[in-house]
């Protein structure tokens, strides 16, 4: 059953849609965002120059690199009385990148959530226990919204404290949870430690997000806690949670509501679009944002495309799962990091040397971090407090902190004379 009768719509019919729409982006985008100007006049393209969706390859390709040299608001479309709410996420230099919202975007981003939990199952009357993190992070506070637009009871419990989310979850009996996929799995383990069967908790759906799920993940989720494991997609520079999501009916693919949100790959390397089943670059144009238009963001994700009628009956382009990303972003437990970020985070700490690494591994299907840091030369103090201090500023500053964090003596980190140093080591395979 879909949410919207849009979703089911005849593929024709979108793509007229879907036209209309990205012309009257393109307009704002050029007439409101002296950098999207800038570029479709070097580009040669105007607003007169979209004539319908298939056009949309004329345009300028947006990146990270752009919402960083535009921070923190050179990317907006509107005044500052129009905006209704400001949010942020991570970015390569430490900064931000901050995206904004109108009334009408923020209507558009409740109903595009409450289509995804219809997707996942939930019902009007459900109690969803939200277990993503609020505040500038996009994850709580949009999911909440969907939720009530749904129709549904919403605990807006956050991330971390798990005791208290497993026994609120069996207290409230609720029916689903939203969280990251090793946070389920970690839920698990404290329910079982709890003297809880996690099987038989009462949620029947989990809504997982913001981190790869793989397979036997999955497969490991919906058999220790007895549930359906759906995926929902969505990232910040485009509206937050809720581009695209799984159907509880097939759990094939995660449909991508094309009607706010038109979906491209391309080959990493050239930009150059790519046949539909061929796996590359997810690019993703905003067609109804009034306060932040995005013209064909390059979300740095891997994935493939399929158009056929899902069993669902719904029409609308399924993505594949994510399976990597064509950068050095770093999702550990939902967490999204550069190192650039540790560094511009812990560096400037009094006792700190400018070398670490970063050894990422997987166990019992979660994600480790151990973060290795060298103490600076003739550092005399106290190696405990220094370690203290570090994991607080990573926890104030980027809401992370690692799984092990050891001070090594100067020197020990590896080095290198010819080419860029290997700050990370993945052994998650």
């Amino acid at each position: 059953m879909a949410y919207n009768p849009v979703e089911t719509d005849d593929r024709a019919e979108l793509r007229e849609l879907q036209g209309e729409r990205l012309r009257a982006t393109v307009e704002r985008a050029y007439e409101n965002v002296p950098f999207y100007r800038q570029q479709l006049d070097e580009t040669g393209v105007s607003p007169d120059d979209i004539e319908s969706i298939d056009d949309v390859t004329k345009l300028p390709m947006t990146t990270k690199e752009d919402f960083r040299d535009e921070y923190p608001d050179g990317l907006f479309a509107v005044d500052d009385d129009a905006i209704r709410r400001i949010h942020a996420s991570s970015g390569t230099t430490g900064k931000p990148k901050i995206v904004s919202y109108t009334e009408e975007d923020l209507d558009v981003w409740s109903e595009v959530v409450a289509r995804s939990l219809v997707a996942s199952g939930v019902e009007p009357g459900d109690t969803v226990q939200n277990a993503y993190g609020y505040g500038l992070f996009t994850g709580g506070l949009g999911l909440h919204y969907g939720i009530e637009e749904l129709g549904a009871a919403v605990i807006p419990i956050g991330s971390g404290g798990t005791q208290r989310q497993v026994e609120l979850m069996t207290d409230l009996e609720s029916d689903a949870l939203a969280c990251t996929p090793s946070y389920s799995l970690y839920l698990a383990e404290t329910a079982e430690e709890m003297g809880h069967d996690p099987a038989e908790l009462p949620i029947s759906t989990i809504i997982f997000g913001a981190e790869p799920c793989t397979d036997p993940m999955r497969e490991e989720i919906e058999e220790r806690l007895g549930v359906n494991g759906i995926d929902i997609y969505g990232l910040s520079e485009i509206i937050g949670p809720g581009v695209s999501n799984e159907c509880h009916e097939a759990q094939d693919g995660l449909h991508v509501w094309e009607d706010h949100f038109y979906p491209e790959v391309v080959d990493p390397a050239t930009g150059e679009p790519l046949p539909e089943g061929e796996e590359g670059e997810l690019v993703l144009t905003s067609l109804t944002k009034e306060a932040l238009p995005v013209l064909r963001y390059r979300t740095g994700d891997l994935t493939t495309l399929d158009y056929d009628t899902c069993e669902c009956g719904r029409t609308m382009v399924r993505m594949d799962n994510v399976t990597g990303r064509t950068d050095d972003l770093l999702i550990v437990r939902g967490i999204n990091l550069y190192p650039s970020e540790i560094e511009y985070t812990v560096l400037d700490i009094e006792g700190v040397a400018p070398h670490y690494r970063i050894d990422l591994s997987r166990e019992d299907n979660m994600d480790v971090m151990e973060l290795t840091i060298e103490t600076a030369e003739g550092f005399e103090g106290d190696a405990a407090d220094l370690r203290e201090t570090i994991l607080e500023r990573l926890s104030n500053v980027l809401s992370f902190t690692p799984d092990e964090l050891t001070l090594a003596e100067p020197g020990t980190i590896g080095r290198t004379e010819v080419g860029k140093v290997q700050r990370v080591y993945d052994h998650r395979g």
